[in-house]
């Protein structure tokens, strides 16, 4: 038996067909009298909007745009790359994607960026956040003109966002701090954090430190280095850290900058410390392999990419969002690593 439909609807609110098609898709130019009645009407009928054809009769584009950070970070080349496949793959159902690339990590950049999108005609956006008061006001004018906004991978301030797509980042830390205590066992964690205004890394080295204290008092979590994911910096940081005479036991990065990393340990490969370190690309795996590291904890951003496009999509349409259960982050060691699928061009890139 068919439900319910949009002349019934019609009929039992006592307006006009095209009334009551205004109405249900958001035409405008109706009087508020009218709108009760025809949403009293569907409330009572339980009629179900048919958007394919509410998006067919009146051409509906979806305008969405992505905010990545730029440099050097190879988890963002695989984020990229898998937003561009999709966006072609979806150009059929009238999807439309900007990819905008601002400075890693820069909270003016990313209010400044956030604010000139207001004056663009998207209706979607999915944004790398940071945690800071000041965004709050251009992502409230962003959502004010009907954007629907998304945190991805990184979060944004929870008010002012519909939908976080990512991994749970204090489970990431502590699954590392759990593989770490078990590791290493005793002895000093030097860890390293991009930037504590990224929300994924400050929940990421809270998880952490919660386990080791909890679980493993016999162990001392050092105050993390901040590298801004320069692979520079991080090997520096490291190549000190492993002149510490074996008070080292552990590395946690919490962030990217690995290329660094791995360098440092090669130079120093005897009696490394047990590593953990986030996103499974060409170093890491490599790293992996060689025995530099012991774990990678991976985030799986093809996932997180393809949610994004159908939640904002979801959200644009006023459709119940999709069922999506919680991205959990996998733990690759040397033992479980899948064919090596990245491509090229990301031999260049760091993470």
């Amino acid at each position: 038996m068919s439900g319910p439909t949009l002349s019934d609807v019609a009929h039992a609110a006592g307006v006009s067909y095209a009334t009551a098609d205004r109405v249900v898709n958001k035409r405008g130019n109706v009087a508020q009298k009218s709108i009760d009645k025809v949403r009293d009407a569907v409330a009572t009928l339980g009629y179900v909007r048919n958007v394919a054809a509410a998006n067919l009769s009146r051409k509906q584009v979806y305008r969405l745009a992505f905010l990545i950070p730029t440099g050097s970070n190879a988890f963002f080349f695989r984020v990229r790359e898998h937003i561009m496949q999709t966006a072609r793959h979806l150009r059929v159902d009238s999807v439309t994607v900007d990819i905008v690339d601002l400075p890693a990590f820069s909270v003016d950049a990313l209010h400044s960026c956030i604010g000139q999108l207001t004056s663009f005609d998207f209706d979607g956006v999915a944004i790398v956040g940071l945690e800071n008061a000041k965004l709050e006001q251009p992502l409230a004018d962003l959502q004010a003109r009907g954007v629907e906004v998304v945190g991805l991978v990184s979060d944004l301030p929870n008010a002012f966002r519909s939908a976080y797509i990512g991994i749970d980042n204090k489970v990431a830390g502590r699954t590392a701090a759990r593989m770490t205590g078990l590791g290493s066992g005793s002895g000093e964690i030097q860890t390293f954090v991009g930037s504590l205004d990224a929300r994924d890394h400050a929940e990421r080295l809270q998880g952490f430190r919660e386990v080791i204290a909890a679980d493993y008092p016999q162990m001392t979590v050092l105050d993390p280095v901040l590298t801004k994911d320069d692979p520079a910096v991080l090997r520096s940081a490291a190549r000190r850290a492993l002149q510490k005479e074996q008070t080292v036991s552990a590395f946690y990065n919490v962030g990217a900058g690995n290329v660094g990393l791995i360098d440092a340990i090669r130079e120093t490969y005897v009696n490394r410390p047990f590593c953990v370190v986030h996103e499974l690309v060409t170093h890491s795996r490599q790293a992996l392999i060689d025995n530099h590291i012991d774990l990678v904890i991976d985030q799986r951003p093809d996932v997180e990419v393809n949610r994004a496009f159908a939640l904002l999509r979801a959200l644009i349409d006023e459709r119940e969002l999709p069922p999506m259960p919680d991205l959990m982050p996998t733990i690759y060691v040397r033992d479980n690593l899948p064919a090596n699928t990245f491509k090229p061009a990301m031999e260049t890139q760091t993470t």
